[in-house]
């Protein structure tokens, strides 16, 4: 049986509801966001507590802001990298810098407003990863959270068995960040970032799923990579 990708679109974030065996919520939401979470569950005859593991693939404030509140919902458990744990645990708003020139001038734009309205209640996490690979078996799911970090020092990817892979911001495909599949506008390091994408698609990553904007064969990336 293969696994049921559900996207919840999160004002311009897209997280992802993964189920077979078992069902997993992939990154955390804006705030306020749990009743067209809940509505987007009956849709699909789903209920809360099937969702046993949320993984948040980085620590900005975009990925993080709802994630308290889905996990009060939900009950379930919590992953994230150690190394953006504390952005989570005492919400703290976490931006990279840009790194294109639009990238530059958007934050420098936007960043004072969504500071202030961009606010989120921290929350503990329960399951704290490290740079090894975390099988997601015991949640009922065929794949792996692997460390794939360059957007944040934290960064990490769920690759499943069948060749999906959820990314976070390792690229971009949607406006106003991009108008078509690229290379992310805003990361701590880019050559790392890069490094972690090959590493990726080398894994086996055939369909890649940005938390911004539609999924993207692996081959409209790699002339970003060369």
């Amino acid at each position: 049986m293969a696994v049921q990708i559900i996207p919840f679109q999160s004002s311009i974030n897209t997280c992802y509801i993964l189920k077979d065996r078992g069902a997993i919520l992939i990154d955390g939401a804006w705030v306020n966001k749990v009743s067209s979470f809940s509505e987007l569950l009956g849709r699909h005859g789903m209920t809360p507590e099937e969702i046993k593991l949320i993984v948040i693939t980085h620590g900005d404030f975009d990925h993080v802001g709802g994630t308290r509140e889905l996990k009060e919902f939900t009950g379930a458990d919590i992953a994230i990298h150690e190394k953006d744990r504390k952005n989570m645990e005492e919400g703290i708003f976490h931006w990279p810098e840009g790194v294109t020139p639009w990238g530059k001038v958007s934050r420098a734009m936007f960043k004072p407003l969504l500071k202030i309205k961009a606010t989120f209640a921290p929350v503990k996490a329960d399951l704290v990863l490290g740079d090894n690979d975390q099988s997601l078996e015991e949640f009922g799911i065929s794949g792996k959270i692997i460390y794939t970090p360059g957007h944040t020092l934290g960064s990490v990817s769920v690759l499943l068995d069948s060749g999906e892979a959820f990314i976070g911001c390792l690229i971009h495909n949607k406006a106003p960040f991009t108008l078509k599949p690229r290379l992310p506008i805003y990361a701590k390091d880019m050559a790392m970032l890069k490094r972690s994408l090959k590493s990726i698609i080398d894994r086996g990553a055939k369909i890649l799923y940005p938390g911004h904007g539609k999924p993207v064969p692996v081959e409209k990336i790699l002339k970003y990579l060369s």
